[in-house]
């Protein structure tokens, strides 16, 4: 039943996937993930691990992160309540869109999800309250690989439409390093992960 649109994003490799929903008065009904209609659209990942996030507030902002070594993970992500802005980062040296970033919004509305390919830098931002939040991965998380970037970080300037408002941060959120002190040390090469 189920088929999907793959939709390149102007990051290489990264794209935006749209499943086919089936709707009626009643409702809706769609195949979130098919591991045969990914692979029909180029889409060759072998998912291991899902994760489920809760954001109570607008404005949580969760980001940026990634994870380093045969801990890297490619990422399927989508909001299955509320509305967020997904900001993607690409880090691998040597890719063509190395150092650039760009928004997507997910909401339940548009039912959209995002693929983020191992080497980049993923956050976001709650718009709406409650936002249920699932991402499916191809390796598992490893805390002694777990990475981050400032979101705010000026070389990087990821708009982020906060409109003067604050970000709600974790701890953790508030002390990642600059993209030029992450830069130093990148673990990232295009092509060899």
């Amino acid at each position: 039943m189920g088929q999907i649109t793959k939709i390149a994003t102007t990051l290489t490799d990264a794209y935006i996937v749209e499943p086919a929903v089936y709707g009626d008065h009643r409702g809706f009904f769609m195949e979130s993930y098919s591991e045969a209609d990914f692979q029909k659209a180029g889409l060759d990942y072998h998912f291991v691990q899902d994760n489920h996030s809760l954001s109570t507030q607008p404005g949580v902002l969760r980001g940026l992160h990634f994870q380093r070594g045969q801990a890297a993970q490619t990422k399927l992500v989508r909001a299955v309540t509320g509305a967020l802005l997904d900001v993607i980062v690409d880090l691998r040296k040597g890719s063509p869109t190395y150092g650039k970033w760009e928004s997507f919004i997910l909401s339940a509305s548009n039912q959209r999800q995002l693929l983020v390919p191992k080497g980049f830098a993923h956050g976001f931002l709650t718009l709406t309250p409650d936002v249920h939040f699932l991402y499916k991965c191809d390796n598992y998380y490893d805390a002694d690989a777990d990475g981050g970037i400032a979101f705010d970080d000026p070389t990087l300037a990821v708009n982020w439409q906060l409109n003067g408002t604050k970000a709600i941060l974790s701890e953790k959120d508030r002390h990642h390093p600059s993209f030029k002190e992450f830069e130093s040390h990148n673990p990232f090469v295009y092509g060899e992960i």
